[in-house]
């Protein structure tokens, strides 16, 4: 019997010792990719379909306003002046007052017009003695040329006597006229109804006939305008719309006009839509509106900064969107999510024309049938399947 020497006992061992090794690591890598390829695969079916909100779009009737600056005038205006020279006697009216038409505002002193007055009156009267004693003449002489007393060139001498002394009548009367007018005139009246300003002048001062400056200033207030400024641009876009049949645009005289004011309140009354300017402005490239708004209150005064809702006119097949579903890209685009062919997530690049109240008008991107996600955006992709939830426009909100 043969006996193994030492190393050949020490090489048995080594080698037994690596194959059970061998053994152990085949196993775990074996188990290794038992559980690997059941991580891929994973639990059978899946997740589900994330649950959306949406809204069905559909063609809304809208009324389409802009909102402009504009500023108030008064409907009339009329400076007081006086007609005649003469010194301020007395002012009869109230600073700030309310004044009718016709009523007195100042008096000038009238005494010299009062004498030009009295002396044309006699004029007239001394004229008129003139002209009767003419009449009498040529009666006379109409009988005393019928019997051939007198020659027929004096009764024609007596008839264009009777005939002058009735123009000089004619004449006296005009200039009794004139001085009965300038008489009158002394009494500056008010030439319209209104609240009247304050005044330029005061008792003494002189004034005369034509002056350049006013004595005050008479404004009617109620209605009141307000003249609207609208770019060019706006106006053509707007007429565009309208010859597409997008927009039916509403008649001067017909369109419903808000304002507001500086603090964000709305003027109580609405106004009307008067006119718009037939040319632009080279200066501004504007183009003028002016709209006429009841004023019983003096709430709106000439002058003030105000903001006009003007309506446009009525979109009969407008796209709205609630706000809460559109969103925007890296590129500030408005864009919104909606449900496509197999429930699988498309993203829409919109284009956007105005706020309405809470949704945007869409006119490019979205159409009529579209499901608009405005719920989970959050959670979704473009081109991931969606299991979508209808709800309607006022949930949304």
């Amino acid at each position: 019997m043969n006996h193994l020497s030492p190393p050949t006992r020490a090489t048995l061992w080594r080698g037994a010792h690596l194959a059970g090794l061998l053994i152990v690591t085949v196993a775990l890598m074996t188990g290794c990719g038992k559980k690997s390829e059941n991580a891929v695969a994973g639990p059978p079916g899946g997740m589900p379909p994330q649950e959306v909100a949406v809204v069905t779009l559909a063609p809304q009737r809208a009324e389409i306003v802009t909102e402009l600056p504009g500023r108030t005038a008064a409907c009339r205006i009329a400076e007081v002046r006086p007609q005649v020279s003469g010194i301020i006697l007395q002012r009869l009216f109230t600073e700030g007052a309310q004044v009718k038409l016709g009523e007195q505002l100042y008096q000038i002193n009238p005494a010299t017009y009062q004498t030009a007055y009295d002396s044309a009156k006699a004029d007239l009267a001394k004229a008129a003695a003139a002209a009767h004693v003419a009449e009498l003449l040529m009666d006379r002489r109409k009988k005393l040329a019928g019997s051939k007393v007198i020659s027929q060139q004096d009764y024609d001498d007596s008839f264009a006597v009777m005939r002058q002394a009735e123009a000089d009548i004619a004449s006296r009367q005009a200039v009794l006229e004139e001085a009965r007018i300038n008489l009158e005139y002394t009494k500056v009246l008010s030439p319209i109804s209104g609240f009247i300003g304050r005044s330029m002048i005061t008792e003494g001062a002189l004034v005369t006939s034509g002056q350049a400056g006013a004595l005050a200033t008479v404004q009617q207030l109620d209605p009141i305008y307000v003249d609207i400024t609208q770019s060019s641009s706006q106006l053509l876009r707007l007429q565009r719309e309208v010859a597409s049949g997008h927009l039916k645009n509403s008649k001067v005289g017909e369109a419903t006009t808000r304002l507001v004011f500086e603090d964000g309140t709305e003027y109580s009354e609405p106004g009307t839509l008067q006119f718009s300017e037939v040319g632009v402005d080279p200066g501004t490239d504007s183009v003028t509106l002016r709209a006429v708004f009841p004023n019983p209150r003096r709430e709106l005064l000439p002058g003030m900064f105000v903001r006009a809702i003007v309506s446009e006119g009525v979109n009969e097949q407008a796209i709205l969107v609630p706000q809460k579903g559109v969103t925007r890209n890296v590129r500030g685009e408005p864009t919104a999510f909606v449900v496509g062919e197999g429930s699988k997530i498309e993203l829409r690049v919109l284009k956007t024309d105005r706020a309405i109240g809470d949704k945007w008008l869409v006119t490019d991107g979205l159409k009529a049938g579209d499901r608009l996600i405005v719920e989970g955006l959050q959670k979704i992709a473009p081109g991931a399947e969606v299991r979508p939830v209808e709800v309607a426009e006022e949930t949304a909100k």
